[in-house]
């Protein structure tokens, strides 16, 4: 004897289809592009293009990347040929093959886009070498490959720490210094430090 399932109700039906159904258009609204922020606006004028979510890519010559600059929101304003970014993340990379960072909280890259400022908890970071520079403004010429801030700064590769006034280094001679009112702290070595 074959035992009978009951048979769905039609409600049972109606209620499953309205869920597949939801369940589709859900699909296609997450797919769709979140809608852009507003214009942003400032002393500089209105914006000729912004882009959200952007990864600018820098090349030489040879077509080898030299700089990358990640950031959420990155407006240019035609007036004064500059360019903005929010919580930049940038790149450089050196000829020896090292990758230096450099964040702040916001990024300006000048006219020809040789220059890039960062402001605001400003940091560059030598991962190779293992040091750390904070300070409120960073200038890093691309070109050359010097980075320099006027502004007091905190050198750290721990424990050690220095401070100074005005902090330069040259990405491409491996090379930097610190000046103005210069304090630090180093730690003796220790005797398993100290054997040869």
């Amino acid at each position: 004897m074959a035992l009978r399932l009951p048979r769905p109700s039609p409600k049972l039906w109606l209620l499953l289809i309205l869920l597949l159904v939801g369940g589709i258009l859900a699909m296609f609204e997450a797919r769709e592009p979140r809608p852009p922020g507003p214009v942003p606006r400032d002393e500089a004028g209105e914006p000729d293009y912004y882009l959200e979510d952007a990864r600018l890519t820098r090349f030489d010559d040879s077509g080898k990347a030299y700089q990358r600059l990640d950031t959420p929101r990155l407006v240019h304003t035609p007036q004064d040929d500059v360019t903005r970014s929010q919580t930049p993340t940038a790149r450089f990379f050196d000829n020896d093959g090292r990758t230096w960072f450099g964040h702040g909280d916001v990024g300006i890259l000048s006219s020809g886009g040789n220059l890039l400022t960062l402001e605001g908890d400003a940091r560059l970071n030598a991962p190779n070498e293992g040091w750390q520079l904070d300070t409120e403004v960073l200038h890093v010429n691309t070109d050359s490959g010097h980075a320099w801030s006027e502004t007091p700064s905190l050198l750290q590769q721990p424990p050690q720490w220095v401070r100074g006034n005005r902090f330069d280094a040259w990405i491409e001679e491996d090379r930097m210094q610190l000046t103005d009112n210069v304090r630090g702290f180093h730690p003796p070595a220790s005797d398993e430090e100290q054997a040869p």
